[in-house]
Protein backbone atom coordinates (compact mmCIF):
# COMPACT_ATOMS: atom_id res chain seq x y z
CA UNK A 1 0.00 0.00 0.00
CA UNK A 2 1.79 3.37 -1.25
CA UNK A 3 -1.15 5.51 -0.58
CA UNK A 4 -4.19 6.08 2.05
CA UNK A 5 -7.09 8.85 1.68
CA UNK A 6 -7.60 10.38 5.27
CA UNK A 7 -11.47 11.08 4.85
CA UNK A 8 -11.61 14.43 6.73
CA UNK A 9 -11.17 18.41 6.01
CA UNK A 10 -10.19 18.64 9.67
CA UNK A 11 -6.30 19.82 8.99
CA UNK A 12 -5.40 18.54 13.13
CA UNK A 13 -6.97 15.20 12.28
CA UNK A 14 -4.77 15.11 8.73
CA UNK A 15 -1.69 16.14 10.63
CA UNK A 16 -1.86 12.95 13.19
CA UNK A 17 -3.11 10.43 10.07
CA UNK A 18 0.43 11.61 8.28
CA UNK A 19 2.62 11.61 10.61
CA UNK A 20 1.48 7.87 11.23
CA UNK A 21 2.04 6.95 7.97
CA UNK A 22 4.95 9.06 7.14
CA UNK A 23 7.23 6.26 9.01
CA UNK A 24 5.91 3.38 6.56
CA UNK A 25 6.61 5.39 3.89
CA UNK A 26 2.47 5.46 2.76
CA UNK A 27 1.52 8.56 1.90
CA UNK A 28 -1.48 10.15 3.62
CA UNK A 29 -3.77 12.37 1.70
CA UNK A 30 -6.49 14.68 3.36
CA UNK A 31 -9.71 15.83 1.51
CA UNK A 32 -8.59 19.22 1.83
CA UNK A 33 -5.94 18.31 -0.72
CA UNK A 34 -7.61 16.52 -3.40
CA UNK A 35 -8.18 17.97 -6.73
CA UNK A 36 -11.67 16.78 -7.03
CA UNK A 37 -14.96 17.49 -5.13
CA UNK A 38 -16.84 14.49 -3.93
CA UNK A 39 -20.33 13.96 -2.18
CA UNK A 40 -20.46 15.05 0.68
CA UNK A 41 -21.66 11.50 2.77
CA UNK A 42 -24.24 12.26 5.23
CA UNK A 43 -23.76 9.85 8.49
CA UNK A 44 -26.72 8.28 9.26
CA UNK A 45 -25.73 5.48 10.88
CA UNK A 46 -26.78 5.36 14.39
CA UNK A 47 -23.40 3.95 15.92
CA UNK A 48 -19.62 5.29 15.42
CA UNK A 49 -18.69 2.08 13.61
CA UNK A 50 -22.01 2.47 10.95
CA UNK A 51 -21.03 6.42 10.56
CA UNK A 52 -17.08 5.77 9.86
CA UNK A 53 -17.70 2.98 7.86
CA UNK A 54 -20.25 5.10 5.65
CA UNK A 55 -17.80 7.79 5.08
CA UNK A 56 -14.77 5.35 4.25
CA UNK A 57 -17.01 3.31 2.19
CA UNK A 58 -18.27 5.58 0.33
CA UNK A 59 -15.14 7.34 -0.77
CA UNK A 60 -13.01 4.13 -1.28
CA UNK A 61 -15.69 3.28 -3.49
CA UNK A 62 -15.65 6.57 -5.42
CA UNK A 63 -11.75 6.77 -5.50
CA UNK A 64 -10.92 2.76 -5.65
CA UNK A 65 -8.45 3.19 -3.29
CA UNK A 66 -7.82 2.70 0.67
CA UNK A 67 -9.69 5.32 2.55
CA UNK A 68 -9.86 5.94 6.61
CA UNK A 69 -12.58 7.56 8.79
CA UNK A 70 -13.09 8.79 11.68
CA UNK A 71 -16.43 9.04 14.10
CA UNK A 72 -16.41 10.21 17.36
CA UNK A 73 -17.39 12.05 20.24
CA UNK A 74 -18.10 12.15 24.06
CA UNK A 75 -20.21 9.74 26.17
CA UNK A 76 -21.57 10.43 29.42
CA UNK A 77 -22.81 7.57 31.41
CA UNK A 78 -25.77 10.14 33.45
CA UNK A 79 -27.37 11.26 30.07
CA UNK A 80 -27.07 7.47 28.84
CA UNK A 81 -24.47 7.86 26.33
CA UNK A 82 -25.40 11.41 24.85
CA UNK A 83 -23.84 12.79 23.32
CA UNK A 84 -22.47 9.98 21.58
CA UNK A 85 -22.79 10.06 17.96
CA UNK A 86 -24.54 13.67 17.89
CA UNK A 87 -21.68 15.28 19.72
CA UNK A 88 -20.73 17.65 16.69
CA UNK A 89 -24.28 19.30 16.68
CA UNK A 90 -25.61 18.11 19.95
CA UNK A 91 -27.21 21.54 20.23
CA UNK A 92 -28.25 21.90 17.05
CA UNK A 93 -27.57 23.16 13.45
CA UNK A 94 -24.97 24.77 12.50
CA UNK A 95 -22.15 23.20 14.81
CA UNK A 96 -21.26 25.27 17.30
CA UNK A 97 -18.65 23.75 20.09
CA UNK A 98 -19.79 26.74 22.84
CA UNK A 99 -23.55 25.99 22.70
CA UNK A 100 -22.70 22.25 22.59
CA UNK A 101 -20.38 22.80 25.96
CA UNK A 102 -23.73 24.81 27.14
CA UNK A 103 -26.50 22.08 26.70
CA UNK A 104 -24.40 19.52 28.28
CA UNK A 105 -23.58 21.80 31.54
CA UNK A 106 -27.46 22.45 31.69
CA UNK A 107 -28.23 18.41 31.46
CA UNK A 108 -25.78 18.10 34.24
CA UNK A 109 -26.50 20.87 36.46
CA UNK A 110 -27.53 18.81 39.54
CA UNK A 111 -25.34 15.89 39.06
CA UNK A 112 -22.84 15.51 41.39
CA UNK A 113 -19.37 14.97 41.08
CA UNK A 114 -18.94 11.58 41.58
CA UNK A 115 -21.63 10.70 38.79
CA UNK A 116 -20.07 12.89 36.03
CA UNK A 117 -18.34 9.87 34.32
CA UNK A 118 -17.93 10.04 31.08
CA UNK A 119 -15.12 8.69 27.77
CA UNK A 120 -14.17 9.96 24.62
CA UNK A 121 -14.97 7.26 21.80
CA UNK A 122 -12.95 6.99 18.73
CA UNK A 123 -13.82 4.70 15.54
CA UNK A 124 -11.58 4.33 12.68
CA UNK A 125 -12.86 2.46 9.80
CA UNK A 126 -10.29 1.62 7.05
CA UNK A 127 -11.56 0.82 3.70
CA UNK A 128 -10.10 -1.03 0.68
CA UNK A 129 -11.71 -1.51 -2.41
CA UNK A 130 -13.43 -5.36 -2.60
CA UNK A 131 -12.99 -5.47 1.40
CA UNK A 132 -14.51 -5.43 4.09
CA UNK A 133 -13.84 -2.47 6.38
CA UNK A 134 -11.44 -3.03 9.41
CA UNK A 135 -12.38 -0.71 12.94
CA UNK A 136 -10.21 0.10 15.69
CA UNK A 137 -11.70 1.85 18.68
CA UNK A 138 -10.14 3.91 21.47
CA UNK A 139 -11.51 5.68 24.09
CA UNK A 140 -10.02 8.24 26.85
CA UNK A 141 -12.30 8.14 30.47
CA UNK A 142 -12.79 10.97 32.49
CA UNK A 143 -15.33 13.33 33.84
CA UNK A 144 -17.24 15.95 33.10
CA UNK A 145 -16.28 19.52 34.98
CA UNK A 146 -18.78 22.09 36.20
CA UNK A 147 -17.35 25.14 34.09
CA UNK A 148 -15.15 25.03 30.93
CA UNK A 149 -11.67 25.91 31.61
CA UNK A 150 -8.85 26.04 29.23
CA UNK A 151 -7.98 27.65 25.66
CA UNK A 152 -6.61 24.19 23.78
CA UNK A 153 -8.06 21.87 21.38
CA UNK A 154 -11.51 22.02 20.44
CA UNK A 155 -15.22 20.26 21.23
CA UNK A 156 -15.63 19.22 24.61
CA UNK A 157 -12.37 19.06 25.57
CA UNK A 158 -13.09 22.62 28.03
CA UNK A 159 -15.15 20.62 29.98
CA UNK A 160 -13.47 17.19 30.11
CA UNK A 161 -11.08 16.16 32.32
CA UNK A 162 -8.90 12.75 31.78
CA UNK A 163 -8.68 9.92 34.32
CA UNK A 164 -5.51 10.64 36.41
CA UNK A 165 -5.42 14.23 35.50
CA UNK A 166 -6.65 17.22 37.49
CA UNK A 167 -6.50 19.50 34.31
CA UNK A 168 -8.86 19.43 31.33
CA UNK A 169 -7.73 18.32 27.93
CA UNK A 170 -8.03 22.35 27.07
CA UNK A 171 -5.40 23.37 29.74
CA UNK A 172 -2.99 20.68 28.41
CA UNK A 173 -0.45 20.97 25.85
CA UNK A 174 -1.26 19.55 23.02
CA UNK A 175 1.78 17.35 22.82
CA UNK A 176 0.58 15.85 26.37
CA UNK A 177 -3.11 15.71 25.07
CA UNK A 178 -1.96 13.55 21.91
CA UNK A 179 -0.29 11.29 23.78
CA UNK A 180 -3.55 10.04 26.10
CA UNK A 181 -6.33 11.06 23.40
CA UNK A 182 -9.04 8.26 21.92
CA UNK A 183 -8.15 9.09 18.75
CA UNK A 184 -4.16 8.11 19.66
CA UNK A 185 -5.74 5.21 21.15
CA UNK A 186 -7.40 3.77 18.13
CA UNK A 187 -4.29 5.19 15.99
CA UNK A 188 -2.24 2.58 18.08
CA UNK A 189 -4.12 -0.25 17.06
CA UNK A 190 -4.29 0.53 13.59
CA UNK A 191 -0.36 0.89 13.56
CA UNK A 192 -0.38 -2.96 13.90
CA UNK A 193 -2.64 -3.18 10.72
CA UNK A 194 -0.23 -0.92 8.87
CA UNK A 195 2.98 -2.67 9.76
CA UNK A 196 1.31 -5.80 8.31
CA UNK A 197 0.60 -3.63 4.73
CA UNK A 198 3.53 -2.43 4.42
Amino acid sequence: MKEVIIATKNAGKAKEFKELFQRYNINAVSLLELEQDLPDIEETGSTFEENAALKSEGISTILNIPVIADDSGLVIDELDGRPGIFSARYAGEPKDDKRNIQKVLEELKNVSPEKRTARFVCVLSVSLPGAPSIFTKGYCEGTVTTEERGRNGFGYDPIFIPKGYNKTLAELEPEEKNKISHRKNAMDQLEDWIKKQS
